[in-house]
C-alpha cells in the first residue's frame, strides 16, 4: 500500500468512526449505565459541589469541560434532563467520549505501522478496530473507558516514534510519559500499557546476548536497548508518576478532605471490599470469559409499543404488548473476538515452538518476531492482573487487552491477503468479510436502534448475552 493510499485508508475509516459515533447521539434522552455516576460527578464540579468517587478524576474533567462547551453548542438544545442536577442535554455530556473514540482506529493504525512498516497491516487493524462493536458503544455515552484506552495507546506509539526518530527523541518520550501518567489518571489498571512497555524493554536487553545485532532494524522495536535506564526511570518512571499527580490538583483544590493519600487508600479500599458474582451484579464476568466474550454487558433495554412512543418510558410494557426493542449491548464484535482470541493463541504457539527448538535465541530477530513478543506481552499485562482482582468485572475491563488480540488477527490477515497463494488470500478475505458482516449484523445492539423482538432474539446467539 503507497502512502497516499494509507492516508486515504486511515481518512475513510475515522470518517466511518465519526459518523457512526455521532449518528442519533441522543437518542436516549436519560442515563445509560455507569452515566449514573461521571457525567453526574463531572456536573457537580461545574455546580461546585463536592464529589467523591472510586476512581482518579481526569474522565471526570474531560466530561465536564464536554457539558460546558456542551451547553454552548446550537444543536441539540431541544431535549434535556435534569439528571445531573441541572438541565443538560444528552449532547452535552457525550459528544467528547465521540469524539476521542473517533481517534482509536486512528491511532491502533498508526502504532500497527510503526511496528513494522507495513501500511496495509496498519489499514486493516485500524478498520478491525472501527468494527469492534464494545469500544462503539463505550464512546457514545459518558464513560471512561475510551480515554484509558486512547491514552494508553498514545503512550506506546510515541516510544515507538521515540525509537524511530533520534533527533526528537527526548520530545516524544516526555510525551509518552504524560499520556502513560494521564491512562493511570483515568483508571488504575491504565497502567497496563505502561507495563506492556517495561517488559519489552526488559527482553530487548535480553536478546542481544545471544544474537548480534541486525543492521539498518526494521522495526524501531530492535532499537529498544537505545533506551538505558534513566530514559525508562526518567521519561516513563518519574514523568507518568507527575502526571497522575497533578490530575489530582483541581479535585484537591475543591474537595480539600480527604487528602490526596488517603483518597488512594479509599480506592483501593473501595476495590477491595467490593463483592463478586450476580449477587453483586448480574452482569459480573470472570476474566477468562472475556477471551470468548461470554457475558456482554446490557447497558440499556427498553420496550415500546410502536416507533412513535418516547424512549425511555415508565412503567415496562407487558410482554403480550412489547412490539419494539431498544437494546444497547456492551458487546465486542463477536466474530472479531473469536479471531483475535484464536490468534493471539497461535502466535504464543510459534513462539514457544520456536523456543522448544532453541531456534527464538539463536536466530536474528525478525520484524515477525519482535511483533509476536510485543503483542503477547502487552496482552498478557493488560490481562493478567485481572486474575488477581476478586472484585466483580466486566466485559469492558479487557478492551485494553483485545486490542492487542486484534493487531494478532490483522497480521495474520494481512499476511494471508499479500501470500502468493491462493487458498490464503481467499481465507483472509474470507475473515474480512465475516469480520465486516457480524459488524453491520449486531449494528442496532450497538447503537441502540429499534427491533422487533423477533429480530432481537435472533441476535442473542447465547443465553448467557441476555
Amino acid at each position: 500500500m503507497t502512502k497516499s493510499w494509507f492516508k486515504v485508508a486511515l481518512a475513510i475509516i475515522f470518517v466511518f468512526s465519526l459518523v457512526l459515533r455521532f449518528w442519533h447521539l441522543d437518542r436516549f434522552n436519560t442515563l445509560v449505565f455507569d452515566e449514573v455516576y461521571y457525567p453526574v460527578f463531572a456536573n457537580r464540579y461545574l455546580l461546585g459541589k463536592p464529589v467523591y468517587n472510586a476512581h482518579p478524576p481526569l474522565s471526570q474533567y474531560l466530561i465536564t469541560i464536554s457539558i460546558w462547551l456542551g451547553s454552548h453548542f446550537p444543536i441539540g438544545q431541544d431535549t434535556m434532563n435534569g439528571l445531573l442536577g441541572s438541565l443538560r442535554t444528552p449532547l452535552s455530556y457525550r459528544w467528547l467520549n465521540a469524539l476521542t473514540g473517533s481517534f482509536i482506529p486512528i491511532v491502533v493504525g498508526a502504532i500497527a505501522y510503526h511496528l513494522t512498516n507495513r501500511r496495509s497491516f496498519g489499514a486493516i487493524a485500524a478498520l478491525f478496530a472501527a468494527l469492534d462493536g464494545l469500544f462503539l458503544v463505550e464512546s457514545r455515552f459518558a464513560l471512561n473507558n475510551i480515554y484509558l484506552i486512547l491514552f494508553g495507546l498514545l503512550g506506546q506509539l510515541y516510544v515507538l516514534i521515540a525509537l524511530r526518530q533520534q533527533q526528537n527523541r527526548r520530545k516524544n518520550l516526555i510525551l509518552s510519559g504524560l499520556f502513560f501518567g494521564a491512562s493511570a489518571a483515568i483508571k488504575w489498571n491504565g497502567l497496563g500499557f505502561l507495563l506492556g512497555i517495561y517488559l519489552v524493554w526488559c527482553v530487548a536487553w535480553f536478546v542481544p546476548r545471544h544474537n548480534s545485532p541486525v543492521r539498518s532494524p526494521s522495526t524501531p522495536l530492535q532499537n529498544l536497548t537505545q533506551l538505558n535506564l534513566f530514559h525508562i526511570m526518567g521519561y516513563l518512571g518519574i514523568i507518568p508518576a507527575l502526571t497522575y499527580g497533578v490530575s489530582w490538583i483541581p479535585h484537591l483544590i475543591m474537595n480539600p478532605k480527604p487528602g490526596f493519600w488517603e483518597m488512594q487508600q479509599r480506592i483501593f479500599s473501595f476495590h477491595q471490599t467490593v463483592g463478586s458474582g450476580t449477587n453483586v451484579h448480574p452482569y459480573c464476568s470472570p476474566w477468562y470469559s472475556w477471551l470468548l466474550m461470554i457475558r456482554p454487558v446490557a447497558y440499556f433495554y427498553q420496550t415500546a409499543r410502536n416507533l412513535q412512543e418516547p424512549v425511555p418510558s415508565l412503567p415496562p410494557l407487558p410482554r403480550e404488548a412489547v412490539k419494539i426493542v431498544y437494546d444497547v449491548h456492551a458487546m465486542g464484535n463477536p466474530f472479531l473476538w473469536w479471531f483475535s482470541t484464536a490468534a493471539i493463541l497461535l502466535f504464543f504457539l510459534l513462539l514457544v515452538q520456536r523456543l522448544w527448538g532453541k531456534q527464538l535465541w539463536r536466530e536474528n530477530f525478525t520484524a515477525s518476531s519482535w511483533l509476536g513478543l510485543y503483542l503477547l506481552l502487552n496482552y498478557c499485562a493488560n490481562l493478567l492482573p485481572w486474575l488477581k482482582v476478586t472484585r466483580c468485572t466486566f466485559l469492558y475491563h479487557y478492551m485494553a487487552a483485545s486490542v492487542f488480540s486484534g493487531y494478532a488477527i490483522a497480521w495474520f490477515v494481512d499476511s494471508w491477503l499479500n501470500s502468493p497463494q491462493a487458498r490464503d488470500r481467499q481465507i483472509g478475505l474470507a475473515i474480512l468479510l465475516c469480520i465486516s458482516a457480524a459488524f453491520f449484523f449486531w449494528l442496532p445492539l450497538y447503537i441502540g436502534l429499534p427491533l422487533t423482538p423477533d429480530s432481537y432474539k435472533l441476535r442473542m446467539w447465547f443465553r448467557s448475552w441476555i
